[in-house]
């Protein structure tokens, strides 16, 4: 395997091992009840799904479809569909769900924002081709966010004296830390756009205007 072969395999593993690993720390410790299993479910299900999406992207689409197979029409059909859900946004909401039914400190939660921040900026890198480099301009960004997501964590973790005032302002700081945090960081994740995979299923080529007789 060649250097940059190497590059582009651990570009495409690097989103789904951040994924798995964040499913694994918000599962712990694991509670068999109805909610828990269900975000349990939802987040393995959107993780697999957005790494099976990156593997596919570059499969190629045939332009007629009208000749083909019922299987090959299945299989279209299939790669539009993972290709137009948003699986890693719906596996971010799912596995926040799952770290809020479950009992954990300030710091686990943290640490899991952190974690899904990196996991959507490799899927950002991997669908876009682009190098890690190409998020140099915006460290500032991502690092005040970083800043507030550990100010939050840092609030959450200071007891109060009370249910009093102290109480409630600590929790509202902490909140609005972790929203600003997340508001910064991710519209850069969305700016980027995926490399084009080639017409969707059904879509009908442009087809060459005859000339004009003499």
């Amino acid at each position: 395997m060649t250097p940059a072969a190497g590059r582009g395999a651990a570009v495409l593993i690097g989103p789904g091992l951040l994924g798995a690993g964040c499913v694994v720390w918000a599962t712990a410790p694991l509670i068999h009840t109805g909610y828990p299993n269900l975000a349990l479910f939802l987040a393995s299900l959107g993780v697999a799904a957005g790494a099976l999406r990156l593997a596919l992207a570059a499969t190629p689409v045939p332009e007629h479809t009208y000749l083909l197979t019922a299987a090959m029409h299945y299989w279209l059909r299939f790669l539009e569909i993972l290709r137009l859900v948003p699986w890693e946004e719906g596996a971010v909401i799912a596995v926040l769900w799952l770290e809020v039914l479950h009992p954990a400190r300030p710091w686990h939660t943290a640490v899991l924002g952190a974690a899904l921040i990196a996991y959507l900026l490799a899927t950002h890198l991997a669908e876009s081709g682009a190098s890690p480099g190409a998020l140099r301009p915006q460290v500032r960004v991502l690092a005040a966010g970083a800043g507030l997501l550990a100010l939050g964590a840092g609030a959450g973790m200071v007891p109060a004296a009370g249910p009093g005032t102290g109480s409630v302002l600590l929790r509202l700081v902490a909140a609005g830390a972790l929203v600003a945090a997340a508001g910064l960081v991710l519209p850069y994740v969305a700016r980027g756009e995926a490399p084009n995979p080639g017409p969707y299923p059904g879509k009908k080529p442009d087809l060459p205007r005859r000339p004009d007789p003499p």
